[in-house]
């Protein structure tokens, strides 16, 4: 690797390999038990929910709709992030869960994942509703149609908690890359999940303001990763 890309991989993804390859060789798995949890929950909901007798009672569990009554949606939210969709192939939604729900634990600490991940899905649900109610004229509404659709599962929790992570880490590149993609995606396929990822990005970028105005130093300028002034998350 030439001497411009190092010093680029360096800035960009040093603190962050540094700190999760530490976590790894020290406590191994250990470092990532509520991931661990995550992963065989995702894989157990997909498991049941493939059985003649199993489908409607993970419907009923972590399925939400725009058509449900909202008290409802909100009830299965949070199991909603461990649903992976039918449409796709299971092993994809669980390599996201343990790749990046793995990172943002040992980053950020598991309350505070499961806090992003929450917003970022609950952010979707919630977008789901107004873009129905905006209708399908508008760049940010959807149609009637959409209002039956299941809800994004775990991607909308692995976009939010990725675009935060790069953000605590300095990786702003690969940040503004995952929003890109996203953005991409819904250029290309505008769909229900596309544009709640867009809204999980969106509720993301909001915390990520607050907290950037909240800490900023006496200078006005957020500290960054590397630089004396930053200090790592400490994980809860």
């Amino acid at each position: 690797m030439s001497g411009p890309l190092k010093e680029f991989a360096r800035r960009e993804w040093g603190p962050l390999f540094t700190t999760v390859r530490t976590a790894l060789v020290t406590g191994r798995w250990r470092a990532v038990p509520m991931t661990l949890g995550a992963v065989c929950l995702t894989a157990l909901f997909q498991l049941v929910q493939n059985q003649d007798w199993g489908y409607q009672p993970v419907q009923d569990i972590g399925s939400v709709r725009a058509e449900d009554p909202l008290w409802l949606a909100l009830l299965r939210t949070p199991p909603s992030l461990f649903v992976p969709a039918l449409d796709l192939p299971v092993w994809g939604a669980l390599a996201q869960v343990l790749l990046v729900f793995g990172i943002a634990e040992i980053c950020l600490g598991r309350w505070r994942t499961l806090a992003v991940a929450y917003l970022a899905t609950l952010a979707g649900t919630l977008y789901a509703r107004v873009g129905i109610a905006l209708g399908p004229d508008g760049p940010l509404g959807l149609p009637a149609s959409d209002a039956q659709v299941v809800d994004t599962g775990p991607s909308a929790a692995v976009v939010g908690l990725a675009v935060y992570v790069c953000w605590r880490y300095g990786a702003r590149w690969t940040g503004a890359l995952v929003v890109l993609a996203m953005v991409i995606e819904v250029v290309v396929k505008a769909n229900l999940a596309g544009k709640e990822h867009l809204a999980a990005i969106a509720a993301v970028l909001v915390l990520i303001a607050v907290q950037a105005w909240r800490g900023r130093g006496q200078d006005g300028v957020e500290p960054r990763p590397g630089t004396r002034s930053w200090k790592p998350p400490i994980r809860s």
